[in-house]
């Protein structure tokens, strides 16, 4: 009798195996059905984009790819090779903004910048991190990873997290640890 019912039991707990693995199957046949792939409206390659304003050049873009998304519900622009931002202040002071992947999202005049981000300023500032958040609306920079920002004396401030204004004028950092270099 006992071998019957672990006979059953074994059947019993195959069966429900294979309806569940054919459930799994037509599950994934009925994703791929209901997704809709979105493929970039606009592509470019080794670009150079200005930014004029009041006959002044105000910044100036190059990247070896960018993709536009302007058709999804949430349209962004993919800079999957990264950006050499040159942007230039009204004395025409340049400060350069570096990253190996960008996107911005127009909606929300937010862009986020990845991997190996420097920004150098033109008075020899320089801040590192690992992704860089940009306020276009506020014109403020932000970040919870890792960072460091070093001045031209070696002087050097790191920590995880902080926000600033594009001058660094106003910077608020968490969790920070500072090193000024000694002039004598």
């Amino acid at each position: 009798m006992s071998f019957i019912k672990n006979t059953l039991s074994t059947a019993s707990l195959l069966t429900i195996i294979v309806l569940m693995a054919s459930c799994d199957s037509n599950f994934k046949k009925i994703q791929k059905i209901n997704s809709v792939p979105f493929f970039a409206s606009g592509e470019a390659e080794n670009i150079q984009l200005k930014y004029v304003d009041s006959g002044s050049v105000k910044a100036i873009l190059i990247s070896p790819k960018m993709l536009e998304y302007s058709q999804v519900k949430f349209p962004f622009t993919e800079f999957p090779k990264g950006i050499h931002l040159t942007m230039l202040d009204k004395e025409n002071n340049k400060n350069l903004v570096v990253a190996d992947y960008a996107i911005r999202y127009s909606s929300k005049d937010l862009i986020d910048l990845r991997g190996n981000v420097v920004i150098t300023s033109h008075d020899g500032k320089k801040l590192e991190t690992d992704q860089l958040y940009y306020d276009q609306a506020n014109d403020w920079f932000y970040t919870e990873k890792f960072y460091k920002i070093s001045d031209i004396d070696n002087s050097f401030t790191e920590g995880v997290g902080i926000d600033f204004d594009s001058k660094f004028q106003t910077v608020t950092a968490q969790n920070s640890y500072a090193e000024r270099n000694k002039t004598e």
